[in-house]
């Protein structure tokens, strides 16, 4: 916990947008499975990621695991469960199933006042079609949402942290963001 918010840690080596992390899956999944409430993990390929690596960390931690894709469909989300994840990132709709162990993340503002309030929401500040960032900010999204919401990307520091927040989702910038911490 970064003081009342949690920590999702993400064990990211890379982006279909270029980025390329100099670490290793096995470096940061030490660094995620340390300092992290929980540890968020890619299932897919676009982001080097897979069901396998889901169940991989789930053989090495006891921590909650938030498996971290589109998952477009229903399927999507029961694979992820059943490879051992405790959460599922879901983008761009509520699904039917699990919905309860899922984080929503909507892809616009007015998508993200449509999620129930007893579901959890992420706001990702990355716009996932073009890698680039969103104009819509956190603050704007926290005005819109009551209930349980987590920022995500572009979280370099410590102050970087909007204060509203319940969660912060931290990848690209894992190792330098723990640093701050101090």
């Amino acid at each position: 916990m970064i003081g009342n918010i949690q920590l999702i840690a993400e064990v990211k080596t890379a982006s279909p947008f270029g980025w390329r992390s100099s670490y290793s899956w096995e470096e940061l999944f030490a660094i995620a499975a340390t300092h992290g409430d929980l540890i968020s993990i890619h299932t897919d390929p676009r982001w080097e990621g897979s069901m396998d690596l889901v169940r991989k960390a789930r053989a090495q931690t006891d921590k909650p695991i938030l498996a971290k894709g589109i998952h477009a469909t229903d399927d999507d989300i029961a694979r992820a469960i059943d490879a051992g994840a405790d959460w599922a990132l879901c983008v761009g709709r509520v699904p039917s199933v699990h919905a309860d162990r899922c984080i929503i993340e909507p892809y616009t503002l007015a998508e993200l006042v449509n999620i129930p309030s007893g579901l959890r929401a992420l706001w990702n500040s990355r716009d996932l079609a073009t890698g680039g960032r969103k104009r819509e900010t956190f603050g704007e999204a926290r005005a819109l949402r009551a209930g349980w919401l987590c920022q995500a990307s572009n979280l370099r520091t410590r102050d970087d942290i909007h204060p509203r927040a319940e969660a912060v989702l931290v990848g690209a910038h894992l190792p330098d963001f723990i640093a701050s911490l101090g």
